[in-house]
């Protein structure tokens, strides 16, 4: 059984993560918009990553005899001044929810939550991740300053991301033949 704090604790991060996956497709739209169909690519598959990290959130708190609550998700800016802006408030981001995470690691600590701990150290690693992967793409924009041919460089391998469903994601997904 989850203790109450924790539980609390962990559904405002199912929130936070719904949140980021939220902002990530209104950065998508705003790299549509401004014609850059790979960095589109790249952050359709961050919010389905970060769609993906709430589900694990909800399937843990339901797991250990909790409730996920559902809370209203914020507006997420909908433009930004250059795909540069834009890859900084990402690093901005990750960097922020790194912090969430970290705190829901001290909570688990403090309330003496070992299981729940051990639950959340693969997100620990995953921010590292997260923070590296906006970090790069920071660089390269600056690298590239506005610069269009070293932009269009990077769009194009922005689009070659691949999404794998998780195998643990805890739905199943059927496709049209079997629906």
């Amino acid at each position: 059984m989850l203790n109450e704090k924790v539980e609390k604790a962990i559904n405002e991060q199912i929130n936070a993560e719904l949140y980021s996956s939220y902002l990530y497709l209104s950065m998508a739209s705003y790299f549509s918009e401004i014609g850059l169909p790979g960095f589109t690519n790249w952050l359709k598959i961050q919010a389905l990553e970060e769609l993906y990290h709430a589900m694990k959130f909800f399937d843990y708190v339901a797991e250990r005899g909790g409730k996920p609550v559902m809370e209203a998700i914020d507006k997420p800016a909908s433009t930004w001044d250059s795909p540069l802006a834009a890859a900084e408030n990402i690093l901005e981001h990750e960097r922020k929810v790194t912090s969430l995470i970290n705190n829901l690691v001290d909570v688990a600590i403090k309330e003496n939550d070992h299981a729940t701990n051990n639950f959340l150290q693969w997100y620990v690693a995953e921010q590292v991740e997260e923070e590296s992967s906006a970090e790069e793409v920071v660089q390269k924009l600056k690298l590239i300053g506005e610069q269009g041919n070293g932009l269009f460089m990077i769009d194009r391998e922005m689009a070659t991301r691949p999404f794998k469903v998780p195998a643990d994601i805890g739905i199943t997904l059927m496709n049209q033949a079997g629906a």
